[in-house]
């Protein structure tokens, strides 16, 4: 009678028809983003070499004993994002969102990043 949404198929397909348009270099790597529902993930990608240059999470050490499914710690990890790409020489990034809305989380991991010091 009625057609259940699958959530998850709708994100991947917007996650792939972005990232036909979005690739990392080495002198503008990509930052990538997760969202589950307790925690927030974030990693720095040079797709032309294939590797991670820099990751952080709400499983860091330090952030480890915070919950991370509200604003305020993605920002933290925002910061702590912006904080070790600027130890590996790292100051331009494209932001590439997974297929997740710029809002809430997401948003306040970008603003965090912005404040440590990343360009995008």
């Amino acid at each position: 009678m009625f057609k259940r949404i699958d959530r998850k198929a709708i994100r991947t397909k917007k996650h792939l028809r972005i990232r036909k348009n979005i690739v990392g270099t080495t002198d503008s790597p990509r930052l990538a983003v997760y969202r589950s529902a307790k925690h927030i993930y974030a990693q720095i990608i040079d797709d032309t070499k294939g590797a991670t240059l820099v990751a952080a999470s709400t499983l860091d050490a330090a952030l480890k004993g915070q919950y991370g499914g509200n604003k305020e710690t993605a920002k933290k990890v925002g910061l702590l994002i912006a904080e070790k790409a600027a130890g590996k020489g790292i100051k331009s990034v494209v932001f590439d969102r997974g297929g997740l809305i710029y809002h809430g989380r997401i948003a306040a991991l970008a603003e965090g990043a912005r404040e440590g010091g990343l360009e995008f």
